[in-house]
């Protein structure tokens, strides 16, 4: 029996169905937030001044939640098994920049595997394990870091650190708990310490209960201290994150170190609270421009009340106490409260409030105009980490903001 030319053709098209491999099922989802608003600041200097500060109005960006796009995605290996990865990149929305220049994926940048049974393994640019176990509690959640951080971000609880060439492994929850550690190759010849980053940490959440106890230290990449090295692992296209009027006299240390401890508790659907502590150790080096050991204590708490479906509310009080050290005779002491009100107006968008005050007091460092070496000069006041280049001239400042975020 003869064939036809188009049943023939059928038949072996079908054929080489049969022989084409089932490919695992794969996703790529591409998402952002767009955060624009206006905020205002009662005094606005130069970082490192105590005289000439001014009011100022101006447009503010990635206040409640950074301005960024990215892609995230995801393949089914079997097993419970996928393999993962994320990219993704800050801007500023007021004039469409990067936020961190000549960077392209400056906020994330991983690939790795996850196992439901066994935890997830990722490599790339990305938070250490200290952010990741200790956010939940963080002031940030619901103050924002542009207002709500811990001053000049200093305990690291917002997302400013940012640790490249990281291998992170965060295991799955047993029971509630959860384990994950994390180590950022400097990759400075002759040494493995120099400019490397690590952290680990231990996080328990079950019910309404939630704690978390995180460790982490960084090195810098120039050896005994001195200029930030460029090698350092969180290093931003070679610039040092976290420079603020808290710690501006103390960049040239040889490490920064940091314990914390959050915890939060859910009454219901409507109230929480989350409270935190933490230990900051800004370590010097030969090279360092201080000679003694820089530590700071603080303490704060959160409170988030939300009366209806559309509104969101809180309130949160923190307190920091510098060590005396460096000839410092007052340490520097940092009292900040900060108020906040969103209301949603979809599932995407939003609306924002937020007002803050702080009082600083005592003394701290300052790097010396040309020369080099530090001086002492009074403490000023530094909202949060969105006013770390433009703190206060004067012990006070106060801070408003009022904005829109979307997300898609």
């Amino acid at each position: 029996m003869k064939i036809k030319p188009v049943v023939r053709q059928l038949l072996v098209s079908g054929a080489g169905l049969i022989t084409i491999p089932a490919f695992a099922q794969s996703s790529v989802t591409l998402y952002g937030i767009v955060d624009t608003g206006i905020g205002y600041q009662s005094s606005s200097t130069t970082l490192g001044s105590t005289t000439g500060g001014h009011s100022a109005f101006k447009m503010i960006t990635g206040v409640w939640a950074g301005s960024r796009f990215g892609l995230r995605g995801s393949e089914d290996l079997g097993g419970g098994t996928k393999a993962i990865f994320t990219l993704e990149e800050g801007y500023n929305a007021n004039n469409g920049t990067m936020s961190t220049s000549n960077v392209m994926f400056s906020r994330q940048a991983f690939v790795g595997i996850a196992n439901t049974t066994y935890g997830s393994l990722t490599a790339g640019r990305q938070y250490a394990s200290y952010y990741q176990l200790l956010s939940a509690y963080s002031p940030t959640t619901w103050l924002t870091g542009f207002f709500g951080a811990h001053p000049g971000d200093l305990d690291g609880m917002d997302t400013i650190y940012r640790a490249n060439n990281t291998l992170l492994y965060t295991s799955p929850t047993l029971y509630g708990f959860k384990f994950s550690g994390s180590y950022s190759f400097a990759g400075v010849p002759g040494s493995v310490y120099q400019g490397s980053t690590w952290s680990a940490g231990v996080q328990y959440a079950q019910g309404p209960v939630g704690v978390a106890v995180v460790f982490s230290k960084i090195n810098n990449s120039t050896a005994n201290g001195g200029a930030f090295g460029t090698d350092s692992t969180t290093s931003n296209a070679g610039a040092q994150a976290g420079i603020s009027a808290v710690t501006n006299g103390y960049q040239t240390a040889q490490s920064q170190q940091r314990f914390a401890v959050g915890a939060g508790y859910t009454f219901n659907s409507q109230f929480d609270i989350t409270a935190t502590y933490s230990n900051v150790q800004y370590t010097p080096g030969i090279g360092s421009a201080f000679h003694d050991e820089a530590v700071w204590n603080t303490g704060g708490i959160v409170l988030h009340w939300k009366p209806l479906p559309a509104w969101d509310f809180a309130t949160g009080y923190s307190y920091t106490r510098a060590s005396k050290a460096n000839g410092i005779a007052s340490s520097a002491q940092y009292q900040q409260a900060v108020l906040s009100e969103y209301y949603t107006l979809s599932k995407r968008t939003g609306i924002y409030a937020l007002e803050a005050y702080q009082r600083a007091n005592g003394q701290t460092l300052a790097p010396n105009a040309t020369g080099g070496g530090t001086h002492i000069i009074n403490a000023t006041a530094t909202i949060g980490d969105g006013f770390n280049s433009s703190p206060s001239s004067s012990r006070s400042m106060v801070g408003v903001g009022v904005g829109i975020v979307h997300r898609f």
